[in-house]
């Protein structure tokens, strides 16, 4: 895969971010310190910035601990995977519901659909047989289980919910928890998907490779 593709999803993602946070603070309904860690408590906004770093991960080749974790046999599937709810519970679930305008419009459709949609598209060139084991997916599901344990903590102390779906508070604490089953399901879905389409991927690459050496 292209630097520049690399390049550019970095420039893309950093932005998309950067952007959001403005427009948060500019319409803040709340404290600063309050409202940055309403920010903070968006699925998206997590997942957007895990993609921005790593992006500036690879391309800066950063070794170090954290970012040792995402250039990570498996990360990059696990991160496409997410980013991939992402998009996927906005599309269906959230987009009804929430009409942006101006550059919040803007902003929303690159954190819910470009990205996830440069980013499956980068996953396609880049997987290989490491990054589909289901060893290396496994431990990343941490990171969305440790997310709703956050959620639902913080809701319980502040009453602030980042999304409907998981607002204790409005539907109740039976059907919150049906809906993180949900999306733990859906997850768990996407990994399988993700794993079979790299596998039939990587046998296409090693057909052309056969074949270009035969010819």
């Amino acid at each position: 895969m292209n630097r520049k593709f690399e390049i550019i999803g970095l420039i893309i993602v950093w932005f998309a971010i950067m952007a959001q946070l403005y427009l948060i603070i500019q319409h803040r309904q709340a404290s600063v310190f309050e409202t940055l860690i309403r920010f903070v408590s968006f699925f998206t906004v997590l997942t957007n910035t895990l993609v921005a770093l790593y992006f500036t991960t690879i391309i800066f080749k950063l070794k170090a601990f954290p970012f040792s974790i995402l250039s990570s046999k498996g990360a990059l599937t696990a991160i496409t995977t997410f980013i991939l709810i992402v998009g996927l519970v906005y599309q269906l679930v959230l987009r009804g519901i929430w009409q942006p305008t101006g550059l919040q419009y803007f902003v929303d459709e690159l954190l819910h659909t470009i990205v996830p949609v440069y980013v499956l598209i980068y996953w396609c060139f880049k997987v290989d047989k490491f990054s589909i084991q289901s060893k290396n997916l496994i431990p990343w599901l941490l990171y969305p289980l440790f997310y709703l344990i956050f959620i639902l903590v913080r809701g319980y102390y502040s009453g602030f919910y980042p999304y409907p779906f998981l607002n204790v508070s409005e539907i109740g604490f039976l059907k919150a928890l049906l809906n993180i089953g949900l999306i733990i399901g859906v997850t768990m879905l996407l990994f399988g998907v993700l794993m079979f389409l790299g596998k039939l991927i990587l046998r296409k690459k090693i057909r052309t490779d056969n074949s270009n050496h035969l010819s």
